[in-house]
């Protein structure tokens, strides 16, 4: 394209009275509007399939996010059923064997689900089964993980953005964290409704002088990028708002959604 403006601009001059270089400066200025044109439009082509390719990625993710959660909540149905059983046949084993070897094997037992009494209920049980999740996931690198959520009255949130927005702030959240000295992991979620607003804060301690772009350091932008964008992605379906605080060792997300 640029060859035949240069071509076009030459052999005009050389062929052309001077009463036509007005005619030979409107092919150029054409041939010129036509080269930027297609140029743009390559660009944007190209934009719109990296586009494309980006939102099947998105999608692909919180699809496998949200399946994972869905299995993981029919496996706690059933661990719930057998936890009750349990209780049950422990009472009736205490009472019908009144010994002391039937009493320190029930004892055992009941150190054994201990943990599952102190289960998260939120009043949302998708969301318990994703706090029990992710709680699991920072007892494993040492984190300590505290919840005070009461998700009563916020029914009218969808079970995937609740996945999406609590799912990828804790990750990232576990991620700042597990490379901080042990005495400094901490992690903190907040979530309740006050009056007409859902009031969420996530809260992580992170390594000094560590710039978030986003919400993250990672360095993947392309890939891990998904986690901000699909937060405020599911806020914004609410008319919710988030906004990001970040302090010499201390990063916050919070999270305004209006309830109807």
């Amino acid at each position: 394209m640029v060859f035949g403006v240069s071509f076009a601009s030459t052999y005009g001059y050389l062929n052309l009275g001077t009463s036509d270089t007005s005619l030979l400066d409107l092919i150029t200025s054409v041939l010129c509007v036509v080269f930027i044109v297609q140029f743009l439009y390559s660009k944007n082509v190209s934009y719109l399939r990296e586009q494309g390719q980006r939102d099947k990625m998105q999608i692909a993710q919180l699809q496998q996010q949200f399946a994972y959660y869905q299995e993981k909540m029919k496996d706690e149905e059933r661990v719930r059923s057998i936890y009750h059983d349990l209780k049950n046949h422990l009472l009736v084993m205490e009472s019908s064997q009144n010994t002391k070897e039937t009493r320190q094997m029930a004892e055992t037992l009941r150190s054994q689900i201990a943990d599952y009494e102190d289960y998260v209920h939120t009043g949302n049980e998708f969301l318990d089964i994703i706090l029990k999740d992710k709680a699991a996931k920072a007892h494993e690198k040492q984190i300590d993980f505290s919840a005070m959520v009461d998700f009563h009255g916020t029914g009218f949130m969808e079970p995937l953005d609740i996945s999406t927005i609590f799912g990828n702030a804790i990750d990232n959240a576990i991620e700042a964290s597990e490379n901080l000295p042990e005495y400094r992991r901490l992690i903190t979620v907040k979530a309740e409704r006050v009056r007409d607003m859902l009031l969420i804060t996530i809260e992580n301690n992170m390594q000094p002088g560590n710039h978030l772009t986003e919400g993250t350091t990672k360095k993947d932008r392309f890939v891990h990028g998904f986690g901000i964008p699909n937060i405020k992605k599911a806020v914004e379906k609410y008319g919710g708002q988030c906004s990001f605080q970040q302090e010499e060792r201390t990063y916050r997300l919070n999270i305004l959604v209006p309830c109807p």
